[in-house]
């Protein structure tokens, strides 16, 4: 629980250093969820690798999707995905139930249009992660109802 609050901390103050960059005209608007999200993917690059530095191959895609919702997701978030779907053909979705980057932030309709700028970083975890197990995809999230979060997976056949 100790290193749950400064991560979320810096989580946040990145967001608004990016967020304030654009809006004083240092980086063009549209370039700062793609700006967080490589963050991302570069941070989730580096921790998979580390987290299967001890661990036999995985044999097919499922097996590194529920790689993914077991250890990555709870190293990263400290809980496990809360439900894993998909429809064989290179679709996942994953959900977290109560994400913990969005618990912070109020319930109300109003922060929902909000939300995309704090799961970017999210979507790149799980891209770079992805993309150093060798699986080359793309990651996009959706919020219904706060805190609750979807994160669709598209695998991109090579």
């Amino acid at each position: 629980m100790a290193d749950e609050a400064p991560f979320q901390f810096l989580h946040n103050e990145v967001i608004q250093y990016i967020y304030k960059s654009a809006d004083s005209g240092d980086t063009e608007h549209g370039g700062d969820i793609s700006t967080l999200e490589n963050m991302g993917c570069r941070v989730g690059q580096g921790l998979v690798e580390r987290l299967t530095k001890d661990t036999a191959r995985f044999k097919d895609e499922l097996d590194i999707m529920k790689f993914v919702c077991k250890d990555f997701w709870t190293c990263v978030f400290k809980k496990q995905i809360d439900n894993l779907r998909t429809n064989h053909q290179g679709i996942y979705v994953l959900q977290d139930n109560k994400f913990r980057l969005l618990s912070q932030l109020s319930a109300g309709k109003q922060y929902l249009e909000h939300a995309p700028k704090y799961l970017a970083f999210s979507c790149g975890l799980v891209r770079g992660a992805l993309s150093n197990l060798g699986v080359k995809s793309i990651v996009t999230a959706e919020v219904s109802v706060m805190p609750a979060c979807k994160f669709q997976i598209m695998i991109q056949k090579m």
